[in-house]
């Protein structure tokens, strides 16, 4: 018989799941986990700065490896600053296990000191969670909030556990299974044979990727059946990395900041064949108004995508490596040079590279190209949300599944920072590389002291234009130029703050720039501070709310 506490068992679970890193934060509702905790010989815990920064260090650790990676965080204020994070987890679909404590069972429901309904709050930005009553369900509980994660379309699960809960004794006999993806139901044969017959059939089809391709590790078995039947290849934002972009039927990134000639030749598709996206608005624009000519076979492993936003002619639900797979094998090779010619056009797109400001100031789209050439194509890349973000998008020569890290779906600033130290706490052998903005890096600028304690291979590129960027340039271009709440008036020094932090800083200008090579070679974290034009605009863009043909482009420093 094993015998031990509800705390105990719970690091016990986690330990048999393959756990070795948990990020969090003690408070008095988890202290019997915590306690627990500094007694395992197989979990290292990693002390976040902010709760928030600890689900996004659990997000950076399984956006990385495709595995559920944890956090914890008392109850409370502690349990709601993880709600961003947990969000962020539902519309990006990444599977990490999030273990709160709470209240006293009899206390539940009486506003005890430090109580919220976290279990209430969680359940619209959750897979599933759990409120814990004693410590027998825990044995279910664990197993089962990984295989709920991992199952299917990957999500956030959250596991709330009463501090009684944590220190009741139990006593077992036997150690329940550890939980893993259950088996995915294969794709409709029917379905398939359809879609490989429409697909032959089609004279100008387009493969659509979204991340479901990158989360299925897909994007080989894509490139076969684009080769194969001479189908260009297109992503989304959040499917970068997923097929090679240097590959020749890569047509890159479409959407809102895409590229304008790959945006206008999808509008010629007779045929989108989209698999794992789920035809979100950045992506398409006025979805009434998106590739109307075209047919539409969405394959997702969540079956209330599709059909939900633009009617799919034949609906695949099932595996994405699956049902590309068994199409390689239904479909024989198949020509189509006039549209492969167009296709080759297209990717000849320079609309992206626009004038810049004066040659005093660093331009940033060469410098992410820069970058790229010293870190290799083993790095990882993490952005926060703005400017930098779609610059990074466009420009950065994504060449690996899982390497870009980005907050697609919720699009929260502050996601970088943490989520690179996340993504070197399990990829220590390989260097990270985290682009942000001012405005974003302030939202959790204190994960700097996590980063300093783990002395992580992480370098930031700090590209600071004194302005929320993104917002900035909406308000000059669709509002008037009403320059609002946009533009920082106080000029921080980030390279003495992250000194002050126990970080190396420098400030690259175009008179050092020969330094960056070597400062990128350095082992240890590093932050690059780039001080860059406020006036300087991500272009091409859709506006908001319209179609994917109405492209703005223009010089940088179109606005003063």
């Amino acid at each position: 018989m094993h015998h031990m506490n509800g705390a105990e068992l719970t690091i016990a679970l986690l330990e048999r799941q393959g756990i070795t890193t948990i990020s969090g934060i003690p408070g008095g509702t988890n202290l019997p986990l915590y306690t627990a905790l500094s007694h395992s010989q197989h979990i290292r815990h990693v002390l976040a700065r902010h709760e928030q920064g600890a689900g996004f260090i659990a997000q950076g650790m399984a956006r990385s490896t495709g595995q559920a990676a944890v956090c914890f965080a008392t109850s409370g204020p502690g349990a709601t600053n993880l709600l961003t994070a947990i969000a962020d987890a539902k519309l990006d679909s990444t599977p990490i296990v999030c273990i709160t404590g709470q209240v006293h069972s009899d206390m539940i429901g009486t506003d005890a000191f430090q109580e919220v309904d976290i279990y209430g709050m969680s359940i619209p930005i959750t897979k599933h969670n759990f409120q814990v009553r004693s410590a027998a369900e825990l044995l279910e509980v664990i197993p089962q909030a990984f295989e709920l994660a991992l199952s299917g379309r990957p999500g956030p699960v959250l596991v709330d556990i009463p501090k009684d809960v944590q220190t009741e004794i139990l006593e077992f006999a036997d150690w329940p299974v550890p939980g893993q993806a259950a088996a995915i139901a294969p794709c409709n044969a029917r379905a398939l044979e359809n879609a490989a017959r429409m697909i032959a059939a089609a004279q100008r089809p387009i493969l659509y990727l979204g991340g479901g391709v990158v989360s299925a590790d897909a994007g080989a078995t894509a490139c076969t059946l684009a080769e194969n039947n001479d189908i260009p290849m297109v992503t989304t934002m959040m499917a970068l990395g997923a097929i090679r972009c240097d590959h020749p039927l890569n047509l890159g990134m479409f959407g809102m900041h895409g590229s304008k000639k790959t945006n206008l030749l999808m509008q010629e598709a007779d045929l989108l064949i989209v698999a794992g996206a789920r035809f979100d608005d950045r992506a398409t624009g006025k979805i009434g108004e998106f590739c109307p000519q075209a047919n539409v076979i969405h394959i997702d492993i969540d079956a209330s995508e599709i059909h939900k936003l633009r009617s799919a002619h034949i609906g695949v639900h099932g595996d994405v490596g699956e049902a590309l797979t068994q199409l390689n094998t239904l479909l024989p090779q198949h020509s189509r040079p006039e549209w492969i010619g167009q296709a080759k056009e297209a990717r000849r797109d320079t609309s992206t590279v626009v004038a810049l400001t004066g040659k005093d100031q660093i331009r940033p789209f060469e410098l992410i190209r820069d970058i790229a050439k010293h870190v290799g194509e083993q790095a990882f890349i993490a952005t926060d949300v703005g400017q930098h973000q779609m610059w990074t998008a466009q420009h950065y020569p994504f060449c690996r599944n899982r390497h870009w890290l980005t907050s697609g779906g919720l699009g929260t600033m502050g996601f970088g920072l943490p989520t690179a130290i996340g993504a070197a706490l399990a990829n220590p052998e390989r260097p990270v590389v985290c682009f942000s903005g001012d405005g974003s890096f302030l939202m959790n600028i204190q994960e700097l002291a996590t980063l300093a304690q783990e002395q992580l291979n992480v370098k930031i590129i700090l590209l600071d234009n004194q302005a929320l960027g993104l917002v900035r340039q909406q308000q000059s271009l669709f509002y008037d130029n009403r320059l609002f709440a946009s533009e920082f008036a106080q000029t921080i020094d980030f390279v003495a703050i992250a000194q002050g932090f126990g970080i190396k800083a420098m400030r690259l200008t175009t008179t050092n720039a020969d330094t960056l090579a070597d400062t990128l070679q350095q082992p240890g974290p590093c932050l690059i501070h780039v001080p860059i034009d406020r006036r300087e605009m991500v272009f091409p863009m859709v506006p908001p709310g319209a179609a994917n043909t109405t492209m703005l482009e223009g010089e940088c420093h179109a606005c003063a």
